[in-house]
Formats: structure tokens, C-alpha cells, sequence
């Protein structure tokens, strides 16, 4: 058994078709529930794991951990099992991994999950982990082994003290920025967030713009994309793929790009 990882912006399909028991289902663009579906296999009772975003946020978490078990029944697993590791049990790291088949990194706030997943040295743990993880929003950006920790709140795209570049969890080289079909119009601070912010900030890293509905699949050591996808690198943004492309982000891949483009 090896780890697959799977890098989203968002899996959940809002809503749920009529007479479904669940806030929402597992998405099915691009492939996403079959590939899932395909990697869980044929476990009778799999376990999710849910690592918080927020780990002081027990009500919250508690209600994800709710609503993803139920997606997860409805979209193909009725004996799931679902926890949360947050402040609650965060010294029993390696023995809620040691129950876990799926390991979903929640979204949320970027630097305070990766002060959480530093203070219980999850990259560490996670890297003796063989099964699937799934990144959500803050989650797959926080994968990354250097975070680029895309600026969300007022205040912080123009506070010096407000790190923009974190250590992560070392999953992946890749630097995602979800939910692209939300925010590539927003204005943070009197700037644009993508023109203004983040694409200055390509100079350092390139990064990933992805939408609800594309994702990265990694395993073996190939990284895949599935969908629409936009590419910032070196002060420009070029769009690499679109629904239905399957992409693999090779090193010979961005090589291309960077000749391609002059940078």
C-alpha cells in the first residue's frame, strides 16, 4: 500500500439531489468520486480522519465531522466511520492516523491550520502514512513542503508582519490557490488579489490556480491534473488546461512553460 493524495479546491457538490440524507455529496466532475472510489477499494468499513483547520473550534468541528461521514455514506461508503483530530486530542497524533484509511485536510484559514499541523508535527506523521489524503482549500495549500500562504483577510496582504511564505507538510512541490472561479476577481486591501498580489508574488514560486471541481491526483511520484487549471509564474498567469484535461505536471512540463514564455 502507498500514499495517494488527492489536492482539491472543493469535492463537495452542493446541493444534494432530493431524498439524499447529506449537507452535500462527493463531486463527480472530472472523475474525482470515481478515482476515489477506485483507491478506497473494497474496504467494508473505511474511517475518516478529519485534521482541523480551526483546532479550537470544537462545536465547528464537531459538525464536519457529521457532514462528511454522511457525504461519504451517501456517495458510496454507507459504513463509514468519521473523527476529528483538533486541540482535543492533538498528543494522540499517531494513534488516530494508525485508525484512518482517508485523511481529509480540512479548509479554512491557512496560517492557523499550519501553526496547528506545526505544533503537532503532522508532516512527520503523515509521512510514515500509507493510504489516501485529501486536501481541501487551506489543506491543499498547506501540503506544500514551502506554503504560500495566499493573503484572505483585510489587513493582511498590507501587514508587514503577515508571513505570505510557510514551512508545510513537504506532500507535494505544488502551490495551489483554490477556488480560482471565486477569487480571481476579488479585491483585498484596494487590490486586486490575483493581478495585484499573488501574480507579483509568482517571481518567488510559481503557483496553481485551480477551481471548485479541478484537482491534483499524486502517487508514485506523478502528479496529475484534472480540469481547468491556471498557472502563475514569473509575474504572468497563463490558463494550462480546461474542464475535461488531464495534465501531467511534470518537471520537463514547466520547463516547457518557462521557454515557452520567456521567463
Amino acid at each position: 500500500m502507498f500514499q495517494t493524495l488527492f489536492l482539491t479546491s472543493s469535492p463537495c457538490a452542493w446541493p444534494p439531489p432530493p431524498g439524499v440524507h447529506a449537507p452535500f455529496l462527493l463531486r463527480e466532475e472530472e472523475g474525482f468520486l470515481r478515482e476515489l472510489l477506485l483507491r478506497v477499494g473494497p474496504r467494508p468499513n473505511p474511517h475518516l480522519l478529519l485534521i482541523a483547520s480551526t483546532p479550537d473550534a470544537h462545536a465547528q468541528n464537531d459538525a464536519f465531522v457529521a457532514d462528511y461521514r454522511d457525504a461519504f455514506r451517501a456517495s458510496g461508503w454507507p459504513a463509514l466511520t468519521a473523527s476529528i483530530l483538533d486541540s482535543r486530542n492533538a498528543r494522540s497524533v499517531g494513534a488516530c492516523l494508525a485508525s484512518a484509511d482517508i485523511v481529509l485536510l480540512c479548509g479554512g484559514h491557512v496560517p492557523t491550520q499550519n501553526r496547528f499541523f506545526q505544533e503537532i508535527g503532522l508532516g512527520d506523521a503523515l509521512r510514515q502514512f500509507q493510504g489516501i489524503i485529501i486536501g481541501i482549500s487551506a489543506g491543499s495549500m498547506n501540503a506544500a513542503g514551502t506554503v504560500y500562504a495566499q493573503p484572505e483577510a483585510p489587513g493582511e496582504s498590507t501587514d508587514p508582519a503577515y508571513q505570505r511564505f510557510l514551512p508545510g507538510l513537504g506532500l507535494t512541490d505544488l502551490h495551489i490557490l483554490p477556488h480560482y472561479n471565486e477569487n480571481r476577481d476579488t479585491v483585498l486591501d484596494g487590490r486586486l488579489l490575483y493581478a495585484e498580489i499573488s501574480l507579483p508574488d509568482s517571481h518567488i514560486m510559481p503557483m496553481l490556480a485551480i477551481p471548485d471541481g479541478s484537482y491534483v491526483l499524486s502517487e508514485g511520484g506523478h502528479e496529475v491534473l484534472h480540469g481547468e487549471g491556471h498557472l502563475l509564474c514569473g509575474g504572468k498567469m497563463t490558463q494550462i488546461s480546461g474542464p475535461g484535461d488531464q495534465i501531467a505536471l511534470t518537471k520537463s512540463f514547466f520547463m516547457d512553460y518557462l521557454v515557452e514564455n520567456r521567463l
